[in-house]
């Protein structure tokens, strides 16, 4: 009776914790009852979250930004967006947490504890744009099926940790190496443990690169959980499915690596374009590698008031992929005039950069700020949403916001 009186104490304990007050008539509830307040959590306190990102799923979690949210130009954890594939991780002991480099093209299996991979390399920070290759989803016609994404699965973070190249040299890497793939300890949504919810990678040139990150802080802190903690390998410029949470293992591959996520359309596009609604083989898809040329206006909100002959400053941010933004441009004629904004240089590669400009309008009435960015290889955003793909991937058309000049 004792230690069933404990456990009951301990439950509404919980409760209590969970609904942030006290459970009154707690003692009487029926054996096996929870009360509503516990039976949904509240994803913003659970998370950190600001109260204005939008929820687009809770099973698994997947929740966006707004464009607003985004203004800063690090991105805070309250703004950023959460993309899961499977079940968050429970039970995380960072003093028994381990990272096994193994595959094919591995010398040998090595393993290490977090305590090694702290002390045996160099720490390197980064500010690394990472954006769902589904950003912008919800555009599309006809409709593809997932998560609705409008234009918040994007954000730039400081990220700290060790190179996975140097980690990888340390394990050994074979000549015939061509592929690397990751494990997390997230589960997938059936419950089925032989099943992975997500296991994609990148190709050995992206994880040597010097910014592709084994990372263990996110803005100068442990990453917070739904992000990754405790260990995340961080890939900027890629799609953000690249940059896998909760990483336990590292295979190292003599092949395309053929995890979870890997295969068939999953981030992958037509290799040549297609009509609206056509039916693409799996063989004709192309995996998505460096994200396209974008950008973002987060200040003003759209529906901005302006009074005649004030000027109104716009400020937001532009990447692109692998490259760097070279041009900046807005235009409040519908994309018929273009008009040059500042445009900064990135903190580092595959940081998001700064623009901003100060726009005068001719007269009264209602008027669009279309943003336009050009990377260094003269690709501009396109004006309407690009072309179509079965699942709506890197639709990177021109943000626009609404103003009023009254």
């Amino acid at each position: 009776m004792k230690r069933r009186s404990f456990i009951k104490k301990a439950v509404l304990s919980s409760f209590a914790t969970i609904i942030g007050t006290e459970l009154v008539f707690g003692a009487k509830l029926p054996v096996g009852y929870i009360p509503l307040g516990a039976q949904e959590p509240d994803p913003f306190k659970m998370f950190s979250k600001h109260k204005d990102m939008v929820i687009l799923n809770n099973k698994p979690w997947n929740i966006e930004a707004q464009a607003h949210l985004l203004d800063d130009k690090i991105t805070p954890n309250a703004s950023m967006f959460i993309r899961n594939n499977g079940k968050t991780p429970e039970e995380i002991n960072v003093k028994t947490w381990t990272l096994t480099i193994d595959g094919e093209s591995v010398q040998s299996k090595k393993t290490y504890t977090l305590a090694d991979l702290k002390s045996k390399f160099k720490k390197h920070t980064y500010q690394l744009t990472i954006e769902c290759g589904g950003n912008g989803r919800s555009e599309f016609t006809p409709a593809a099926k997932g998560n609705q994404w409008t234009i918040g699965a994007v954000h730039c973070a400081s990220w700290t940790g060790v190179r996975l190249r140097d980690v990888l040299e340390d394990a050994g890497i074979k000549s015939d190496a061509v592929y690397i793939g990751y494990h997390g300890t997230d589960t997938h949504l059936s419950g089925d443990p032989t099943k992975e919810p997500i296991s994609r990678g990148c190709p050995m040139s992206k994880a040597l690169q010097d910014e592709t990150l084994l990372a263990f802080e996110m803005n100068g802190k442990d990453i917070p959980i739904i992000h990754g903690y405790p260990l995340r390998l961080v890939a900027g410029g890629w799609p953000a499915s690249v940059s896998g949470k909760w990483v336990n293992r590292i295979s190292v591959r003599d092949q395309v690596h053929d995890g979870t996520k890997m295969t068939g359309t999953a981030y992958r596009v037509p290799c040549n374009a297609v009509a609206p609604g056509e039916k693409v083989k799996d063989e004709d898809m192309c995996i998505i590698e460096s994200m396209p040329v974008k950008s973002l206006i987060t200040y003003p909100k759209t529906g901005a008031t302006l009074k005649e002959g004030k000027t109104l400053n716009i400020r937001g941010h532009a990447w692109a992929g692998e490259l760097e933004v070279a041009k900046m441009e807005y235009s409040i004629n519908f994309g018929s005039t273009w008009t040059s904004c500042s445009i900064q240089k990135p903190t580092n590669r595959l940081a998001w950069q700064h623009f901003s400009a100060a726009i005068n309008f001719p007269k009264k009435g209602y008027y669009e700020v279309w943003a336009r960015a050009t990377d260094t290889n003269n690709f501009s955003q396109p004006m309407v949403l690009p072309g179509w793909n079965p699942k709506g991937y890197l639709n990177n058309a021109c943000h626009r916001i609404a103003v009023k000049v009254v």
